[in-house]
Parts: structure tokens; C-alpha cells; sequence
């Protein structure tokens, strides 16, 4: 049973639930990760989509990773566990998300190959405009539960293509434009952007919450665990697909980072913006968004005190 506004709500109601957002918030929410992909993509050149292919076993692992792998693998334990729809929707959604903004200074931290997680990052940004609606539609269709909230909903796809192009490939574009007219504002913004994006995303998720604390509160126990399992599944597949194809250890850690961190921040608003702020989704991609930077940092950390040569 849960508890929502002073009353018992069973469990299979949990789809029903939807969180409480004004379209003031939202407006506010999308500025937000409008300017996190301006300031992450100040550092992006044209040559880190040149440099994919003087590595290309590594580009096409990665991208393969997070764009294929890992909602297979997201489908495969759906199945497994048999959540609820709302729940198993918003899984969908964050594994057909593009990379985390962070997951270049966490790769970094980790002693990683920086130059290959800045390309898959700028490519993955690029590739989600048509990818993210895509896998969503196609994984949530696949599954009876989620079909029919799909039918309920009447996602429009082109839509969700708009408005993925107007939050994330729009400020992609300009960051990379004035990395390229004004190099010294670029280095300078950007050497502050990334630190800070790890506390700017926790107030991110703050403000989509602050309405529906009580909400997140007293269903979010029901997803933690699961989370868990998500999150260590995408790391895990980065991580193992990177090693099984015979790439460095920095080359491993790099893509098992750039699986393993998504852009919660963007499910959140397509959540919002398509879905009505459905109690499951959202809740799936808030406590995603929260845990990712907690097992990142601490992978990372890990990581760096790790030599190459420890590798197997």
C-alpha cells in the first residue's frame, strides 16, 4: 500500500499517479538543462566527431553500448522483474536517454580516455534526437504492460524529436559555435561548468520535486533497489563490452562510464512534457538522476587509484 495525500493507494494504482507541475516550473526546468548542455559542449569541437574515427573500435563500442546494449539489456530485466508499467516505462526512457553531462569530468576523474567519452558524448547528444523516441516506442511497445500505456498516452514522436533538438541539440550547437568564435570565454565558462553541474542537476531535481515532496517520499522506496540494479546493469555492460572487445583498461572504464550515466535531466522534462509527470517515470528518473552521480563518483574515485596494468 502507499500513502498519497492522506490516503492508501495500492500498488497497482501507482500508474495512476501523477506529480503536480506547473508549466512555470517546466519553463524553468528546460532553461536549466538548456544552459547544462551549453556549458558541457563549450569544450566540443568538430574534431571530437573527426577524432571517432581514428579510434574506431572503441567509438563503435561505445556508441553500440548506449544506444543498443543497453535497452536490450534494460528490456531483458523488465521482463525479469515484472514492475509496474509506469515504473518499467520510465526504465525504458532512462536507457534510451542520451549520456549524463557529468560523464566527462567523471571519466576524467577516473583516469579515463577524456578525448573518447567528449566524442561519444557529442555524438550520443546528436544520435538521442532520433534514437531516444525511438527506443522508447519501439522497447514500451514490445512489452504488453507498457504498449498500452503508449496507446493511452498517443506519444507523438516527431514531437518528443522537437523538443529533444530544442533542449539538447539546439544548445549543443551554439556551445560548439562559440567554443569556436571565442575560444578564451569557452575555456574560462567551462572550466567552472562541470563541477558544478553535479550540484546544479541535484537543485534540477529539487525543483521538479518541490510540489511533490511528499509524493517522491512515500513511493520512492519501491524503485531504490531497482535503480540500483539499472544502474549497475548499464555500468556493467559498458564496462564488459568494452572488454570483451580487447579495448584498453582507460577505454573501458571510459564507455562503462558513458553507459552507466544518463541524462536523467532530459527524461525528467520529456516525463513532464509527454507523460503528464506520471508517478512511476518520474520517480524512476529523479532517484536515477540522484543515484548515478553517487556510484559515478565513487567508481571514479576507485578508479583512480588504479593503474592501467592492474587491468586483467
Amino acid at each position: 500500500m502507499f500513502l498519497l495525500s492522506g490516503q492508501s493507494i495500492p500498488m497497482e494504482e501507482l500508474d495512476a499517479v501523477t506529480l503536480n507541475f506547473s508549466q512555470d516550473s517546466l519553463w524553468i526546468l528546460n532553461v536549466v538543462l538548456a544552459i547544462l548542455m551549453f556549458g558541457v559542449s563549450l569544450e566540443l569541437k568538430i574534431a571530437d566527431f573527426k577524432r571517432l574515427a581514428d579510434s574506431p573500435t572503441a567509438s563503435v563500442v561505445g556508441i553500440l553500448s548506449q544506444f543498443l546494449l543497453l535497452p536490450f539489456f534494460t528490456f531483458l530485466l523488465i521482463w525479469l522483474i515484472r514492475p509496474q508499467p509506469s515504473i518499467a516505462l520510465g526504465m525504458m526512457l532512462v536507457a534510451a536517454c542520451p549520456g549524463g553531462n557529468i560523464s566527462n569530468f567523471l571519466t576524467h576523474l577516473a583516469r579515463g580516455n577524456t578525448a573518447l567519452s567528449v566524442s561519444l558524448t557529442a555524438v550520443g547528444t546528436v544520435l538521442a534526437v532520433v534514437t531516444t523516441p525511438l527506443h522508447l516506442s519501439l522497447w514500451a511497445s514490445l512489452y504488453p504492460p507498457t504498449s498500452g500505456l503508449l496507446k493511452e498516452i498517443s506519444l507523438d514522436a516527431w514531437e518528443m524529436i522537437q523538443t529533444i533538438i530544442t533542449l539538447a541539440g539546439i544548445p549543443l550547437a551554439l556551445g560548439m559555435m562559440c567554443s569556436h568564435f571565442f575560444p578564451a570565454f569557452a575555456q574560462k565558462f567551462s572550466r567552472y561548468i562541470k563541477p558544478l553541474s553535479i550540484i546544479i542537476f541535484i537543485l534540477f531535481v529539487l525543483l521538479a520535486f518541490s510540489h511533490n515532496l511528499n509524493h517522491f517520499m512515500n513511493h520512492v522506496h519501491r524503485v531504490v533497489l531497482l535503480v540500483f540494479a539499472h544502474n549497475a546493469l548499464a555500468l556493467l555492460t559498458g564496462y564488459w563490452a568494452a572488454r570483451w572487445a580487447g579495448l584498453s583498461f582507460s577505454d573501458q572504464k571510459t564507455i562503462a562510464i558513458e553507459t552507466g550515466i544518463q541524462n536523467s535531466g532530459l527524461g525528467l522534462i520529456l516525463i513532464f512534457r509527454f507523460f503528464d509527470g506520471m508517478g512511476g517515470m518520474a520517480i524512476v528518473a529523479a532517484w536515477w538522476g540522484i543515484w548515478h552521480i553517487v556510484s559515478g563518483l565513487s567508481l571514479a574515485f576507485y578508479w583512480s587509484r588504479q593503474r592501467a596494468s592492474q587491468a586483467a
